[in-house]
């Protein structure tokens, strides 16, 4: 007994950032949403009653609750409340498909399901027939619907105070599907330990501190904004305004009413803001500390923003959503001293650059990012022999190639593996290829990401038709449409006679990616 006692006095979750923070801050907002704002002791209550309630439900420790959501005060309530009751938290893309969905709910084993209303046609397709996801619930919305019952219905009649649950700060708390270079998504699981070792190195090396003002535009189910912001704002007793998305428009009026300091988007999203007429409209004084992060941002786009933004100090955050995402960080002081650049690994975090061997290169030399880190994943999800590849030689292997220069910068040089990121999001080519080779006229297909000054990089299909066959980039988009998330369709199909390969007949994808490279510079429609 005396050891449970020890390990509880020492215990360090993430439902205890809560409650620290509320008995720091009880009657400081900690965040808004539309019109309702919650402060530290109400958004403490409103978690204990929901966790209480899955908890009287059956919901036991460590099992698996979904969440389909757009961004919404429910999403931290839920989050929370799944914390605090020992299970495990999995959020998923709001932009997939039926399909798409009930592959990781199938592949979770998920017991719960929460939804939002405008995503529940969606919802339920994806668990016809799956008898084990036996807790269901409806977020950001007061009405029940049929078995879907509202979060206000979960808590009702719940006591305020914590439950007792006994959760260890190596327990798993949250799988992050990821697709990572394969067709299939892979769940990386996070501890309690892992993400609040990434919370501290976010807030040390990012300079967050209990008076910012944050908003949360990006899609809270990505890592980026959940991990790397959310979870940190909560863990200092900081404010946030969560918002629907990053609508330029949005995201400008609501940082002029709200007087935010703190902004993170995808060199994308800042494009769309500097690019919008009524930027200059809109009293943007308010911002000291603006992040980046998942693709490089242009040089001259950055030299703009500090431009139009005086007050404002650049970061650069890069990692993946194996280390909780964050890995390395590119300062304020170093944007244009070494443009492009990652940057150099966070406080928590050891890197290197190592060969195929896994020998460690010298300073120039091109070889595989990996990383010594607390914030690291414990493995996928049910996939031992990913995980076994995955930490090879007891570090953590990220499938970026890189370089380090003499001072000891990364630079991301290319990817290990197909992974294309667009618009901030990644997608597999493996899995648009699979897709594309469903239809009945296409022999070869090849999928790359070509730059895109919007887009970053842009999903590109290279496709060789069968003989005989007459295919047009039209059809074939409009195929993919039908079978994938909208980020995910390429947005160029070039129609070729053959693809290039090497002796062993292994596609060539980077003298495809070298000869369409000014693709991009075309309209997409």
């Amino acid at each position: 007994m005396t050891d449970t006692w020890v390990r509880r006095a020492r215990r360090h979750t993430i439902g205890d950032t809560l409650r620290r923070s509320r008995l720091r801050h009880p009657d400081k907002p900690a965040l808004k949403w539309k019109d309702e704002e919650v402060t530290y002791r109400e958004l403490d209550e409103r978690v204990n009653r929901l966790a209480n309630g899955l908890l009287a439900a059956g919901v036991e420790k460590g099992d698996r609750i979904a969440m389909l959501s757009k961004n919404c005060l429910d999403f931290a309530v839920v989050w929370f409340a799944v914390a605090r009751a020992g299970a495990v938290f999995v959020p998923i893309n709001f932009m997939l498909g039926a399909e798409e969905v009930r592959y990781i709910l199938e592949h979770s084993q998920s017991a719960g399901f929460f939804v939002a209303p405008d995503l529940l046609e969606t919802a339920e397709k994806a668990v016809e027939g799956l008898d084990f996801v036996r807790y269901r619930g409806l977020v950001d919305t007061p009405e029940s619907r049929g078995p879907w019952r509202s979060v206000a219905d979960w808590s009702a009649g719940q006591p305020e105070t914590e439950p007792d649950v006994d959760i260890d700060d190596g327990d798993v708390v949250n799988i992050l599907y990821t697709s990572g270079t394969e067709s299939r998504p892979k769940g990386a699981m996070l501890t309690h330990r892992s993400l609040i070792a990434e919370y501290v190195s976010g807030i040390i090396d990012g300079e967050l501190t209990a008076e910012d003002r944050i908003i949360h535009a990006l899609p809270l189910f990505h890592s980026a904004q959940f991990h790397v912001l959310l979870g940190p704002q909560i863990y200092l007793g900081a404010w946030g305004v969560i918002v629907e998305g990053a609508a330029p428009e949005l995201v400008m009026e609501t940082v002029s009413r709200e007087r935010v300091t703190q902004l993170f988007c995808p060199p994308t999203v800042w494009i769309s803001l500097l690019r919008h007429p009524r930027f200059d409209e809109y009293d943007l004084s308010s911002l000291q500390k603006c992040y980046y992060g998942a693709a490089i941002m242009p040089v001259e786009v950055l030299k703009e923003l500090t431009r139009r933004l005086p007050g404002a100090r650049f970061w650069n955050a890069y990692g993946q959503t194996e280390v909780a995402p964050l890995a390395m960080i590119l300062r304020p002081e170093d944007q244009l001293r070494k443009p492009g650049a990652a940057g150099k690994p966070c406080i928590n975090v050891e890197s290197k650059i190592v060969d195929d061997e896994g020998r460690e290169v010298p300073p120039g030399t091109v070889g595989e990012i990996v990383h010594r880190t607390p914030h690291a994943m414990i493995g996928y999800y049910n996939d031992p022999e990913k995980t076994a590849a995955a930490f090879e030689d007891g570090w953590f292997h990220s499938g970026d190639l890189g370089v380090m220069d003499e001072d000891g910068y990364f630079t991301v040089v290319d990817r290990k593996k197909d992974m294309i990121k667009t618009g901030g999001e990644n997608v597999a080519s493996r899995e648009v290829e699979e897709a594309i080779y469903q239809h009945p006229g296409v022999a070869e297909v090849a999928v790359i990401g070509v730059p895109h000054p919007y887009w970053i990089e842009a999903v590109t299909a290279v496709v060789v038709p069968k003989a005989g066959s007459r295919l047009t980039e039209e059809e074939l988009i409009a195929f993919c449409r039908e079978r994938l998330a909208g980020f995910k369709v390429p947005k160029f199909v070039v129609i070729t006679e053959a693809l290039p390969k090497n002796p062993s007949g292994k596609i060539l994808k980077r003298q495809l990616r070298d000869v369409y490279q000014h693709l991009g510079e075309r309209p997409v429609s």
